[in-house]
């Protein structure tokens, strides 16, 4: 039957990218379903307390070799993804497998000289998923920020209190925070780097806005720092949306 070998594989000559994708979002959901499409591996779940939204998406053209040969939906315990990952050295290429009608995932991990394969599989989880459309939304404020640098200020606030204030005016942004210990305040000002563009800080601001959030979170969110040198974070008054450009 030929239905039967229809298949999906991807590869990328960086294990580590897969890496970086599971560690920014397993802190967050613990089961998740990669839809895969000719177009590329795209992800969309809720943290249990239905407080905030990952929604990841890696385009075909950026894998070494990409297959999708019918539409296929992975449903996967992203803990045992991430302890699955962690038998890859971070410089192996790394494989991902399932036939038409699998009920696992191959990983298949080769070291740059290829003396060295490994092959694991992974369960297959049938997952109930509802698909959540991002609504496009007028921000107030969109900041272009080093995502390094947002992940040190979550991480620094967070010794002072349980939440950060985001307040954006003309003159710059600000993150601040207080708790019994007492406040910390950063402050970052537009600048353009133009030898590092990577470190340039942009604020596109239509109102003034200052909204608070949860470090808890925020330090979760910061986790895909490693994917992109750059994060966007986009304010309204009713909502955040952090994106990591990679």
């Amino acid at each position: 039957n030929f239905e039967a070998f229809k298949m999906f594989e991807a590869r990328l000559t960086q294990a580590d990218v897969w890496k970086k994708v599971i560690d920014a979002i397993k802190d967050l959901v613990q089961e998740a379903t990669l839809d895969c499409t000719e177009n590329g591996i795209s992800l969309q779940a809720m943290d249990n307390a239905h407080v905030s939204l990952v929604s990841l998406l890696l385009r075909s053209d950026g894998f070494e070799t990409y297959r999708c040969d019918r539409n296929l939906s992975l449903g996967l315990n992203i803990t045992s993804a991430s302890k699955i990952l962690r038998c890859a050295s971070g410089n192996d290429a790394i494989t991902l497998k399932a036939g038409d009608k699998a009920d696992t995932l191959t990983f298949v991990f080769e070291s740059k000289n290829q003396e060295r394969s490994s092959e694991f599989e992974i369960k297959l989880m049938d997952l109930d998923v509802d698909h959540l459309g991002i609504p496009d939304t007028d921000y107030k404020c969109i900041i272009r920020m080093p995502s390094a640098q947002l992940q040190r200020i979550c991480r620094d606030l967070s010794q002072i209190g349980d939440s950060v204030v985001i307040s954006v005016a003309k003159d710059g942004v600000s993150f601040s925070s207080n708790g019994d210990l007492g406040t910390g305040n950063v402050k970052l000002s537009q600048s353009a780097n133009a030898d590092k563009p990577e470190e340039s800080v942009s604020i596109e601001m239509h109102e003034a806005v200052s909204m608070t959030y949860s470090l808890h979170y925020f330090n979760i969110f910061t986790k895909a720092a490693p994917l992109s040198s750059q994060v966007v974070l986009s304010l309204t008054e009713t909502s955040l949306q952090l994106w990591s450009l990679a």
